[in-house]
């Protein structure tokens, strides 16, 4: 998984504690974490074309949520970044080289394919099942002043 994904999902949550009211811009959101504005910005637009956050034009513009927190899953979050393709993709090597003309040598169904294919399913079900709303909590109990922390230091722009 690309660094995208975190910046990302670190991206929603600080959004969600600015508060609604406010846009913020790729740049500024950037500057929290010290990450790239650039890289960063595309992040945000491919969030913006899953209907994650959007972005607001003008003076004032920049990015806010476009759902409530818990109406965004993590599995939402990925599929915005790296896309909905799956994570492993088997090539049937196993088909090449010495074994290549010997097909009854192996199965219909590759093992290995199997059970990357059935890991991926449990990923993407545990990623589906929690939301920002859910991380937001727990980020909360972990750091209590982090959201008033954070409110201030984008109130400061």
């Amino acid at each position: 998984m690309s660094d995208g994904v975190e910046w990302a999902l670190h991206s929603c949550l600080n959004l969600a504690w600015i508060g609604p009211e406010r846009a913020v811009t790729a740049a500024r959101l950037a500057a929290y974490h010290e990450l790239p504005p650039a890289y960063l910005n595309k992040q945000l637009q491919a969030l913006a074309r899953a209907g994650i956050v959007t972005s607001v034009s003008g003076p004032k513009g920049g990015f806010r949520l476009a759902r409530t927190l818990d109406r965004i899953t993590l599995m939402d979050v990925v599929a915005a970044i790296e896309g909905p393709g799956e994570a492993f993709r088997c090539t049937e090597i196993r088909q090449q080289g010495p074994g290549a003309g010997a097909p009854e040598a192996y199965a219909a169904e590759c093992a290995i394919a199997g059970a990357m294919a059935r890991a991926e399913l449990a990923w993407r079900m545990e990623l589906m099942a929690q939301t920002l709303a859910d991380i937001r909590e727990r980020a909360e109990v972990q750091a209590p002043a982090a959201p008033e922390r954070i409110r201030r230091w984008f109130a400061n722009a």
